[in-house]
């Protein structure tokens, strides 16, 4: 069994992997949890100038864990742990990149929106399946989409559940760059390096300025995690999850 690697600062760039603990590709009530802690320590970390986020080897992260969706009991804590880690996403004071490398799925595409950059692989995906699933989208993204997407964009992206190769997803706005020589990872670190260079209340000043209120973000997070705590409660919406957890199996 592999286990995911800790966060490890390179430099003054803390270098995040988004994964389960047990080494899944996958976001479960702990790595939320996890995840929160380690933004909540980087905001107050001066060493810490830039967070980038990475996915395992070839996969980027394929969205939660549908075994908590379908267990009822795990229900008020997966949604605390997804809420504490979103806005504190939405709230972190510095900059944030993301290194895709294979696939973006769920919730692994729209922590992408809170990223400052993001920086692709050629060969990368990106999907929101949850209509499909019966649910709705998480992490102030129906704020954020239309703002990234354009309105039409995003409604064929979530509505439609269409997944994006790289460049449509470039062409969209959702991916920065997209690297054809070397990795990805190596893309963001020079990026994040080029970041952590620049004079440090300057930066967190003008991002802060382009940010704007995050307390709508904060507030829609809100909301959206209701409704999606509401959809989990659905009997059609828990059929719809079981058969496709069986044909993921």
């Amino acid at each position: 069994m592999s286990f995911h690697p800790e966060p490890e600062l390179r430099g003054h760039t803390l270098v995040v992997t988004v994964s389960s603990h047990d080494g899944r590709p996958v976001l479960d009530r702990h790595a939320y949890a996890s995840l929160a802690r380690t933004f909540h320590e980087a905001a107050v970390n001066d060493e810490v100038r830039v967070v980038m986020l990475r996915g395992l080897a070839g996969c980027f992260c394929l969205g939660g864990d549908f075994s908590e969706f379908l267990d009822a009991t795990k229900h008020r804590e997966l949604i605390a742990a997804v809420t504490d880690m979103f806005r504190m996403l939405a709230t972190f004071p510095k900059p944030v990149l993301a290194c895709v490398d294979g696939d973006a799925v769920g919730v692994g595409c729209t922590i992408l929106f809170h990223c400052d950059m993001v920086i692709a692989s050629r060969g990368s995906t990106f999907r929101v399946p949850f209509v499909d699933f019966g649910l709705v989208p998480d992490a102030a993204t129906s704020i954020l989409a239309p703002q990234k997407l354009g309105y039409a964009g995003a409604f064929r992206f979530f509505c439609l559940g269409d997944t994006l190769g790289a460049e449509d997803a470039k062409a969209l706005g959702l991916v920065g760059e997209i690297v054809t020589q070397g990795s990805a990872e190596e893309a963001a670190l020079a990026r994040a390096k080029q970041l952590a260079k620049k004079p440090v209340a300057a930066l967190l000043q003008t991002r802060s300025l382009l940010k704007g209120d995050t307390a709508v973000l904060c507030d829609r997070i809100d909301h959206e995690i209701t409704l999606f705590q509401q959809a989990l409660q659905d009997d059609t919406t828990l059929k719809r999850l079981q058969r496709i957890a069986r044909l993921a199996a």
